[in-house]
């Protein structure tokens, strides 16, 4: 039997992105479905009528939702490939760990720094950095989270990577210059396969960002 996978998605969306790459990581052949978040799908909202979000993987007809539950899905399923997370229990919950903290720490402030102005980006930009530099202490000299392998907490980040030049420019600041390790970090991990044909422009990001502050008035 072939699997049918289908992905319901965002273009600009991190979260989406994580999927794209982790299915592509494992050489899964998908059909991509782009959701408009303001019109969203009859089979968007059959598919996950919970919270109604992208990204969601259809397996031969089963939705799977939340980004990252997504990402250990195709872990699990298509498992002769590449795994993302690491066998040792204590390591996989240390990914886990890492996960919970980029998805609060790193995206309340990353969501703020495009959408606001003023104190409120001010702090945002230093809570954000602040987060980076968390992560970045336990990167330490490793090329990937995971050690020499691409893995899970690196497929959530890259995400959030793809809007690190938008979220400068929104901002005026340099993450470059507060965070190089990461940085070299993000630069290998962008320059992956799956990745690049997993994300948009950088500039395309930021044309985004620049409409939406408009019509938010910001």
């Amino acid at each position: 039997m072939v699997d049918e996978v289908i992905l319901l998605d965002y273009w600009a969306s991190p979260f989406g992105m994580r999927a794209r790459i982790a299915l592509r990581e494992k050489g899964v052949e998908f059909e991509y479905r782009e959701e408009n978040l303001r019109d969203k799908s009859p089979l968007l909202l059959q598919m996950n009528p919970v919270h109604k979000k992208i990204p969601v993987l259809i397996h031969n007809g089963k939705p799977v939702c939340e980004s990252m539950n997504v990402v250990q899905y195709i872990d699990e399923v298509w498992s002769g490939k590449n795994s993302f997370l690491p066998s040792d229990p204590y390591h996989r919950a240390q990914a886990r760990f890492w996960i919970n903290f980029i998805d609060t720490k790193v995206y309340e402030p990353a969501d703020k720094i495009w959408s606001t102005t003023g104190e409120v980006q001010e702090t945002a930009k230093k809570d954000f950095i602040e987060a980076l530099k968390i992560l970045e202490a336990e990167l330490g000299d490793k090329p990937y989270f995971s050690g020499d392998n691409f893995g899970f907490v690196d497929i959530a980040m890259t995400g959030y990577y793809s809007w690190f030049k938008p979220f400068e420019k929104c901002a005026n600041f340099s993450i470059a210059s507060e965070c190089p390790t990461l940085m070299a970090s993000a630069k290998r991990c962008l320059q992956r396969e799956s990745v690049v044909h997993s994300i948009p422009d950088p500039d395309e990001l930021f044309a985004l960002a620049f409409k939406l502050r408009k019509e938010y008035g910001v």
